[in-house]
């Protein structure tokens, strides 16, 4: 997992290295990082919400198939697959720009858990070694990450290293590279109003001040925003598509709660910035969808969805004999489900029940060890088999 956080963060790395060289300030730059990032994904969220919103508009014709060939699933099948390539519609459009999303924010997790890495272009040999002392720190003073270890693979541990460094500078004063006029000076730029984004809020604070207040404010506006898009993006299912909110809205409801909830508990238990940067990244996001909803208007979508279909059937007379993906996945549901048909039947071609079929199997079973204990000279008693 760690490889993937690391593929992907190096490129982002130099995107957030570079905005932080113009704006050296890691709490602006961060709400600058996320906003580039988002604008970066944002074809994949607009082809993601056009395959969605076109599957909205293509329910009602699954819904009557459903109807008219329910009893029928081979034919079901049959008519759903030409209705998917006259549509020009592929089902499993929206999961592979979900995949990409989420597959490049890994990168963008990676960048905003080590800026010692990214940003200060500190060796491995050095951040290593800074670490180890940050965990025997922690250990010892019981005062960063818990009282507990810090391991370098700990996606958090550079920004508990630089906690612990604010909480004992003198420890780290030997270290190569200029290790600590480095982080010391990216530790003073790496607040928001004069908070500390690298230290981890405290629920209990032993001083509230206006440090501790704003660090303990973090963790609730990163649930309030989380909250926000949530509920925003359940509400407009609701309104688009009452059918499926109706059968799972419970189940959405409680996730729409829940979600913010654990967000906020994470964000107490993570340094600051981690929090600060899910506040920008959900308000991001809840524009971003608001934006691409406006523009899906119902009329937009019929002529999206027109020209859509035009490219299909142009694409199909080019290619006849080219099959899609949703041909190809559906063709193999077939002919799975006629293999498992004719398991269901005897010598003679008769329908056999699933007790009988499982009864044949277990007299498969003792045949092939009787067999067994026959090669290799052993005395077969079948009496200890279940019948």
């Amino acid at each position: 997992m760690n490889f993937l956080y690391d593929l992907i963060g190096i490129p982002f790395g130099y995107l957030m290295s570079f905005i932080y060289s113009i704006v050296p300030n890691y709490a602006i730059a961060i709400i600058l990082f996320t906003l580039v990032t988002k604008l970066l994904l944002f074809p994949v969220n607009y082809k993601t919400q056009k395959n969605a919103a076109r599957m909205q508009l293509f329910q009602p014709k699954l819904e009557k198939l459903k109807k008219a060939y329910g009893s029928n699933p081979q034919r079901l099948q049959e008519e759903q697959q030409k209705l998917y390539q006259q549509e020009g519609i592929n089902p499993m459009g929206s999961c592979l720009p979900m995949f990409v999303q989420m597959f490049l924010l890994f990168g963008v997790i990676d960048v905003v858990y080590k800026p010692i890495t990214h940003i200060l272009h500190i060796t491995k040999s050095v951040r290593t070694a800074a670490i180890e002392k940050a965990s025997e720190l922690a250990v010892k003073f019981g005062d960063v990450n818990g009282g507990k270890e810090i391991s370098t693979g700990n996606l958090r541990s550079e920004l508990l290293t630089a906690e612990a460094l604010d909480k004992h500078p003198s420890e780290f004063t030997d270290f190569a590279e200029n290790f600590f006029q480095k982080v010391s000076e990216f530790s003073d730029t790496f607040s928001v109003f004069g908070a500390n984004l690298g230290k981890t809020p405290q629920f209990r604070p032993e001083v509230w001040n206006r440090e501790s207040i704003i660090l303990f404010c973090i963790p609730f506006l990163a649930g309030l925003a989380q909250l926000i898009f949530s509920v925003y993006s359940q509400i407009h299912q609701k309104k688009v598509n009452p059918q499926a909110q109706a059968a799972g809205g419970g189940c959405m409801t409680a996730m729409t709660l829940l979600m913010p909830i654990w967000s906020i508990w994470i964000a107490f238990e993570v340094p600051a910035g981690v929090g600060f940067y899910w506040i920008f990244s959900s308000l991001f996001s809840f524009f971003i969808t608001l934006a691409l909803n406006l523009y899906f208007t119902k009329d937009r979508i019929v002529a999206i969805n027109e020209k859509e279909k035009q490219k299909a059937k142009e694409y199909a007379e080019k290619h006849p004999n080219k099959k899609t993906f949703m041909q190809r996945m559906m063709e193999q549901q077939a002919n799975l489900e006629q293999q498992q048909a004719a398991l269901r039947v005897d010598e003679n071609g008769d329908k056999i029940s699933r007790s009988e079929m499982n009864k044949q199997n277990r007299e498969k079973i003792k045949e092939a060890r009787r067999r067994m204990a026959e090669k290799y000279g052993d005395e077969y008693d079948d009496s200890n088999d279940e019948e």
